[in-house]
């Protein structure tokens, strides 16, 4: 979230992308009966996906829904992706009627749905590249509506900018902001509140034992640093070691410094009170272990996507699975790159702080779109 060419006009990525259409037009009518998972056989389209059968991908159907309600809002002449590169609305919304029938939890079900209505297709060639996939979650913090001697940290809401340049990290934290009545309430942690600005979200428990929900509302406009960066400088820990554990750890155990390293980055998220439900990423609502954050220049916002990483911080280190792009973020930039979303909770905090897996994916795009791209390779 706090984590963002037109890659699309690649003719090598396009190439990749009808060279594989072709391959699933030419093997269509001569399924092979030896390929199959426990819910029958597997189109030849789908066996590009290692794992394709493991994944329950029914619990991505809300997440589809989500997506399938933003595209309806945009109309259905609004393209879908860099380009229109993804088709249009009009182009999903026969795949999104299906969706609403299927049974929720219906595992067989989602799984014959997505292979009736999609196709999948490599992302940037899909041909042994890998990129960079890390995680994010939703923060949890403590809070009053008002200021008193344990919650000293404000939380700001966006500003108006009034032509104006908004303030740095640095002026936010030397008081800019006070006494505008910008604040939406305090917590008391500092560095807590500096990790839900690059996680984007935060569920914060207030003294009256009510919960209230944080979502992103903007930002500044200034450019995202990772401290990260700075403290593998002054060798805290190498590249590859370096985590939001480590951050975190570090910040707490020097707390004469840790003011001034936050500042260096200078890019302040802003927020504001959800209502109810989950946070909200770009797009939608986030489902948790469901939403992917993408870059948009690259990836079209709603798309299925199948991940097929590793390294990933779960036993046996592979997730073959089942997402949706519905969020970016200032560090998320390039074609093969992208944040899963954890949910929240101590386990997805742990999780998110120290994804750094490696991998592909594949989108999902409706049969109509994959058909225009066949017939305009041809002519």
């Amino acid at each position: 979230m706090a984590k963002r060419t037109t890659g699309w006009a690649r003719n090598a990525v396009r190439a990749s992308w009808l060279g594989l259409i072709l391959l699933v037009s030419a093997c269509a009518g001569t399924p092979n009966p030896q390929v199959s998972g426990e819910d029958g056989p597997v189109p030849p389209a789908y066996r590009v996906l290692s794992g394709w059968t493991h994944d329950n991908v029914a619990e991505a159907m809300p997440a589809l829904m989500r997506t399938c309600r933003y595209l309806q809002s945009l109309g259905a002449a609004h393209a879908v992706g860099p380009s229109g590169k993804a088709g249009r609305v009009s182009d999903w919304q026969p795949a999104c009627a299906a969706a609403a029938t299927v049974p929720p939890g219906d595992r067989g079900a989602a799984r014959r749905f997505f292979e009736t209505w999609f196709v999948p297709v490599p992302l940037n060639g899909g041909e042994g590249q890998e990129g960079l996939f890390t995680g994010y979650y939703e923060c949890e913090m403590n809070g009053s509506w008002t200021r008193t001697g344990r919650f000293t940290v404000p939380v700001y809401r966006m500003p108006s900018r009034n032509g104006r340049a908004l303030p740095s990290r640095a002026e936010v934290a030397n008081g800019v902001l006070a006494g505008h009545g910008l604040e939406l309430l305090w917590v008391d942690d500092p560095i807590e509140a500096f990790i839900m600005e690059i996680q984007g979200s935060g569920r914060v428990r207030m003294t009256d034992g009510s919960v209230v929900g944080l979502n992103y509302a903007g930002q500044n406009g200034q450019k995202y640093y990772p401290i990260g960066r700075y403290l593998v400088q002054q060798g805290v820990a190498t590249a590859d070691q370096m985590t939001m554990q480590i951050i975190r750890k570090w910040l707490r155990e020097h707390p004469d410094q840790a003011q001034q390293v936050m500042n260096l980055n200078p890019s302040v998220v802003f927020f504001k009170i959800r209502n109810s439900g989950d946070p909200r990423g770009a797009t939608t609502e986030l489902t948790e272990r469901r939403s992917l954050a993408v870059d948009p220049n690259f990836v079209p916002l709603g798309a299925p996507i199948w991940l097929d990483l590793h390294d990933v911080p779960i036993p046996g280190g592979l997730l073959r699975t089942l997402v949706i792009a519905q969020d970016t973020g200032g560090a998320i930039k390039g074609p093969i790159r992208g944040d899963y979303f954890w949910g929240h909770g101590e386990e997805a905090a742990n999780a998110a702080g120290v994804m750094k897996a490696h991998g592909r994916y594949f989108m999902l795009v409706p049969q109509t779109v994959a058909q225009r791209l066949q017939t305009a390779d041809r002519t």
